[in-house]
């Protein structure tokens, strides 16, 4: 079995990444050339730390479209190496970080200087999961002949939220700066 430290070391960057997207390539360019970071003194305290981000995800997914180039900006701006793996090429990795049972994500890995995982944060903000699940509660029952179109509909609603409303972006930056504090202290 491998560890975090191998994932990360056969990762590509997280620019790479971004680059090769096939899916929502514009859409979360879009987010990370109009995320600014908040004026706090987070960004230099990170600095002084010796820390590596691994990030589990999929270009198909709407909630890393716009979580990664925020968490791209904050290691950017840390000097932080980040690095991504696929969910779905090797699920070994994400079934030891699952999400109430499910293979939800992003998911960050939080490594420290020798590779090891001290920590993770996602799938999702706080303030975005209770924003899906009032989506959620609106769509039909899963037996329900309209329940796919409806979901279609939640998950299109979701993205162009995700993609034009900044202040979603600030509730991942927030979440995020919460977990690695709490790992910093």
């Amino acid at each position: 079995m491998k560890t975090e430290k191998q994932y990360f070391a056969e990762g590509r960057s997280i620019q790479t990444y971004m680059d090769e997207m096939s899916t929502l390539k514009q859409e979360s360019m879009k987010v990370y050339q109009e995320f600014q970071l908040p004026n706090d003194d987070f960004i230099d305290l990170l600095k002084q730390q010796s820390l590596r981000f691994l990030i589990i995800t999929e270009d198909w997914c709407g909630d890393a479209m716009m979580i990664n180039p925020v968490i791209r900006k904050v290691a950017e701006a840390a000097d932080i190496e980040t690095r991504v793996t696929l969910r779905d090429t090797d699920t070994d990795l994400i079934d030891r970080h699952l999400t109430n049972g499910g293979r939800a994500i992003p998911i960050v890995l939080i490594l420290n200087e020798e590779g090891e995982w001290i920590g993770k944060w996602g799938p999702r903000a706080p303030e975005v999961q209770e924003i899906v699940n009032e989506l959620r509660s609106e769509l039909p029952s899963k037996e329900d002949p309209a329940f796919e179109e409806k979901q279609k509909e939640m998950i299109a609603t979701l993205q162009e939220r995700y993609v034009n409303e900044p202040k979603l972006w600030s509730y991942v930056y927030e979440s995020f700066k919460n977990t690695l504090s709490q790992l910093i202290k």
